[in-house]
C-alpha cells in the first residue's frame, strides 16, 4: 500500500526555474522615548537636568593645531616685507562703554541675606556651572552696594609659573571689593542647593528676586538672586575680567569683577 502525504504549506511559484520566495521587511524596533537637545522627552516631559559644558578641544583640533604650527615656522624663515604705502588702520573692538568684545556667558550672584554671597559664570543658563566661587560678602551687603553705584570685585592669586593651572581652577583668591580688602574667594564644587537653585533659575536669562523656599525658617534670610550676561575678556593667561552688561544699554548698576594672577 503507497502512503501519500499532503503538504500544508503552498509551494512557491516557479519564475525562469527558480522558486519565487516573497522579499520579507524586518520589523521595525518599537520606538523609544529619547530626550532632546533641550531637555524635553519625545513623549512630552520634561527633564530638569542641567547639561554639562560644552567639550571645544578634540583630538583632530590638536591635529591640526600641529600642522599649523609646522606651517607657521616655514613662512616665518621668509622675508618680511612691509609697504609703506599701505596703512590700514587697526579695527576698534570696543563697547559703547569702552570694554573690549568677548565671550558672553550668564553670571549669577545669589545666597541668603546674611550668609556669604555665591558667584557662578554658566555657558547658557541650562548648562551647569563652569566656574562657583564663595565670597566672604554678605549678600545684602553686596546687593545694596550694587543698587548705589559702580562695584569693582578683584581676585588675585600668587602666581607659580612652575604650574600650568587655568586662571579660573586656582582654588583661593584675595579678595577686593572697591578697592577695599574684604577677605577671600574660594573655588568649590556645587552642592545640591547650588544645583536646585540653576534648576530653578533655568529660564531666567537676566533679572533679580527672591526664590522659593521649602524650609518655613529661614535663619540667614530669603535666598536673594541676581542674574545677567557678562562680557568675558581675556588678556592674557594670568588675567580675565567680566562686564556685566545692561540690558539695551539701559542706565543700571555696574559691576565688574577682575582675576588677575600676580
Amino acid at each position: 500500500m503507497v502512503r501519500q502525504t499532503t503538504k500544508s504549506s503552498v509551494e512557491p511559484p516557479m519564475t525562469g526555474g527558480r522558486p519565487y520566495h516573497q522579499p520579507t521587511t524586518p520589523s521595525s524596533p518599537p520606538p523609544q522615548s529619547r530626550a532632546n537637545d533641550h531637555g524635553m522627552m519625545n513623549s512630552g516631559v520634561w527633564s530638569p537636568t542641567l547639561q554639562p559644558p560644552s567639550q571645544k578641544k578634540t583630538n583632530s583640533s590638536s591635529r591640526s593645531n600641529s600642522l599649523f604650527r609646522r606651517v607657521r615656522s616655514i613662512f616665518r624663515s621668509f622675508p618680511i616685507i612691509s609697504p609703506a604705502a599701505c596703512r590700514i588702520p587697526a579695527a576698534s573692538n570696543k563697547l559703547h562703554d569702552g570694554h573690549a568684545h568677548g565671550t558672553r556667558v550668564t553670571g549669577t550672584l545669589y545666597g541668603h541675606r546674611k550668609a556669604r554671597i555665591n558667584l557662578v559664570f554658566q555657558e547658557t543658563p541650562r548648562c551647569l556651572p563652569l566656574l562657583l566661587l564663595e565670597l566672604a560678602i554678605p549678600t545684602g551687603k553686596l546687593l545694596q552696594d550694587m543698587g548705589v553705584g559702580l562695584v569693582r570685585i578683584a581676585l588675585e592669586c600668587e602666581k607659580h609659573p612652575s604650574e600650568k593651572t587655568k586662571l579660573i581652577d586656582e582654588p583661593i583668591w584675595s579678595l577686593y571689593c572697591n578697592g577695599r580688602k574684604s577677605g577671600y574667594g574660594i573655588k568649590r564644587e556645587p552642592t545640591e542647593e547650588d544645583l536646585s537653585a540653576m534648576r530653578l533659575l533655568q529660564a531666567v536669562s537676566m533679572g533679580a528676586g527672591v526664590l522659593p523656599s521649602e524650609s518655613a525658617e529661614l535663619p540667614d534670610g530669603d535666598l536673594t538672586y541676581m542674574r545677567a550676561y557678562f562680557e568675558r575678556v581675556v588678556g592674557s593667561r594670568d588675567s580675565e575680567t567680566y562686564y556685566m552688561v545692561n540690558p539695551d544699554g539701559n542706565s543700571g548698576p555696574e559691576l565688574s569683577i577682575f582675576f588677575v594672577r600676580v
